[in-house]
């Protein structure tokens, strides 16, 4: 018999999504870092909310054309692919420009050189060349990792999430799901910028809750999982790979300051939560 009620399907789904990812934070916290098995523990803890989606679809009857796997039209693709870049963009500038952190690491332009093989490139051909390649290809990739969270988060829970407590208060439980589901490798394993727990702990969460806002507006406004899909890489690639290993250590400041666990991010993404929550008329009516 199909379970139609939201709270149901969102119960099944929470439980699976638990039980699957219980196996990879056992992987990930026993070798204490998340390079373990070549990062092959992570992609499988990334891909954990998408099976959990499609075997709560089999069990509730949830057609898995639901989960929103047509391709959007170019613009929600192309404001999922920017935002990051903008928004993260912002909250760097603010820090080179405060000292909090100042622009060309000299231990990022080395690293390049070295796993590029562009041993005898100026720095600003390393800086452009490689901001160029994770845009380009290091969004791809970003891309093909994200969408296993997102086929769970966005592609199955916003809409169902939505349907129950509407968008405003959906998207924010989902913020806190989202947050909760990464503790055990931010407090157990080293998915963390130095900083006291405490402190890394509350500037992520604002932040993850803060962008839940428009990757749920994209995907209701999109009827589409991709353009979260492309959020999530573009969000990963341009922070982790270029915006936080180009910034250089200015002080006691910087860690608090910069990448996932900094309050400049977090700032920015409570700035982009109320935008798109401004915006949430131009949803459809059932969202």
């Amino acid at each position: 018999m199909a379970i139609e009620k939201p709270q149901k399907r969102i119960g099944i789904y929470l439980l699976l999504v638990l039980a699957l990812s219980s196996v990879f934070y056992a992987l990930i916290i026993g070798c204490g870092h998340l390079a373990g098995a070549q990062g092959m523990y992570v992609m499988g803890l990334m891909w954990s909310p998408a099976t959990a989606a499609l075997l709560t679809c089999r069990i509730t009857g949830k057609p898995y054309a639901e989960l929103g796997f047509v391709w959007p039209r170019m613009r929600w693709a192309l404001m999922a692919y920017w935002l990051p870049i903008v928004y993260a963009g912002v909250a760097y500038i603010v820090v080179w420009t405060a000292g909090w952190g100042h622009f060309g690491n000299p231990q990022f332009f080395a690293m390049v050189a070295k796993d590029f093989g562009w041993t005898n490139a100026p720095m600003w051909l390393l800086g452009l060349g490689s901001l160029l390649v994770y845009a380009i290809v290091g969004t791809i990739q970003g891309t093909a990792s994200g969408l296993g969270e997102e086929i769970g988060w966005r592609g199955f829970l916003t809409p169902e999430i939505t349907r129950a407590y509407g968008f405003t208060g959906g998207t924010l439980i989902t913020g806190v799901i989202w947050t909760s589901w990464h503790l055990p490798i931010l407090l157990f394993a080293d998915y963390n910028a130095g900083t006291p727990w405490w402190f890394g702990m509350s500037c992520f969460a604002v932040m993850v809750i803060g962008i839940s806002f428009p990757f749920a507006w994209l995907r209701l406004r999109s009827s589409s999982v991709w353009p979260a899909a492309i959020l999530h890489g573009s969000h990963n690639v341009i922070i982790q790979l270029w915006l936080t290993p180009i910034t250089g250590k200015q002080g006691q400041i910087t860690p608090y300051a910069i990448d996932e666990f900094g309050f400049m991010l977090a700032l920015v993404a409570v700035v982009v939560a109320i935008v798109y929550w401004r915006k949430r008329a131009q949803l459809p009516a059932t969202a």
